[in-house]
């Protein structure tokens, strides 16, 4: 991966900076306190932190390259309501895939290998730009019976996202807006929605043929459900404890009787990380500045206490901390994004800058078609043994 390292210390790091530093350094919306995604997307690209003026010149780029055609618009609008609103995203993305400079270009022949990133570069910037247009769409139509709010470019790209879902027209539901589409915007490239892209990619499928299949893998429940799974443990949680006070103590043994029954406490651990997710404390001070007192952060807090020394105990866990699943939802639900089944398109609104700077750079180092070896039952069985 070109534009993210995952340190097992530091968490995720863009381009060699931690997500504090990149929540620090990245330019942001007047009087916001968060750095812009489309400023993160710039540092992934090019290594550099933006200006202000040149972040305001990427915004005015995304707004002109933003149009969806109506024929797409009327797909999405046709699709049954009870469509997942991921299907209708990778369908959205593949009835854009026909614009696809770089896919045109190829098929006529007239481009380089040497121009190959630049034409991936021009479907970046377009794919990038039309993803809030799109997904708010799928949106409004799947929740708010097809009622939309027109797009402002007077308005950051994060910032109208938010304005085009409509759920809250406040300043501060942009601004977690902005959050969690800065703080997910690149993960490396071993997940499976970036290592699907790279791979698609790396045959010279054009980055929308690339990105849906990416989104595809999102999809996946091991992969982009795992934020709606916490929320969803939490108010079960909040429930069971029948309007009591969490403390604790209480939480300690809920964990406990929750592992003796069998069952998994989501949000907490993760595969590389050995410490808390920096992305889980950014949004937990988000939170604590922002809406101390809501109950399902208040449960939240209590379970950052409790729950790691429970999983601690069992002597299984590598990394009993909380990762940033065990927050982004109930971030979300706090401004009235309770619709769990879009939480993966927020997911993939984000993820598709990370996607996208490393889609371009593949083709600037001309990295080649992917093709792992493939290995038989008996081959893998003698590799066990160590023959």
């Amino acid at each position: 991966s070109e534009t993210s390292i995952l340190d097992p210390m530091e968490g995720i790091t863009y381009r060699g900076r931690t997500l504090v530093e990149c929540n620090e350094q990245l330019p942001k919306a007047a009087g916001g306190k968060v750095g812009l995604p489309e400023a993160s997307f710039w540092l992934l690209l090019t290594n550099e932190i933006p200006t202000d003026a040149e972040v305001k010149a990427l915004q005015e780029e995304l707004h002109k390259r933003s149009t969806i055609p109506d024929h797409v618009y009327k797909m999405i609008d046709d699709l049954p309501r009870n469509v997942h609103p991921m299907t209708q995203l990778s369908m959205g993305l593949l009835a854009l895939q026909p614009d696809s400079q770089f896919g045109n270009a190829y098929r006529e022949g007239t481009m380089k290998k040497t121009d190959y990133w630049k034409f991936a570069l021009e479907d970046a910037l377009t794919l990038v730009a039309q993803m809030p247009l799109l997904t708010a769409r799928i949106f409004r139509n799947v929740f708010f019976d097809g009622k939309h709010i027109p797009s402002d470019p007077s308005l950051d790209w994060a910032g109208n996202y938010a304005h085009m879902l409509g759920v809250n027209d406040t300043e501060a539901f942009k601004e977690v807006t902005r959050l969690y589409l800065m703080l997910h915007a690149d993960h490396e490239g071993g997940n499976v929605s970036a290592h699907t892209t790279h791979l698609v990619g790396s045959a010279l499928s054009d980055p929308y043929y690339s990105y849906a299949a990416g989104v595809c893998g999102l999809a996946g429940p091991l992969h982009g459900l795992a934020n709606q799974e916490c929320l969803r443990w939490l108010k079960e949680t909040k429930k069971n404890l029948g309007g009591k006070e969490p403390t604790v103590e209480m939480l300690t043994q809920y964990a406990k009787d929750t592992l003796a029954q069998g069952k998994v406490i989501p949000g907490f651990g993760h595969g590389v990380l050995r410490k808390t997710d920096p992305r889980y404390t950014i949004q937990r001070d988000f939170a604590a500045e922002n809406f101390p007192d809501d109950p399902l952060f208040k449960l939240a807090n209590v379970c950052f206490q409790a729950i790691p020394p429970v999983l601690q105990a069992t002597g299984k866990v590598k990394n009993p901390w909380p990762n940033v699943d065990a927050l982004s939802g109930t971030c979300m639900q706090h401004y009235g994004l309770n619709q769990e089944d879009y939480y993966t398109v927020v997911f993939a609104v984000s993820r598709s800058l990370g996607c996208m700077a490393n889609l371009v750079w593949s083709r600037m180092m001309g990295l080649p078609i992917e093709r792992p070896k493939s290995m038989d039952l008996e081959a893998l069985e003698k590799a066990a043994k160590g023959k």
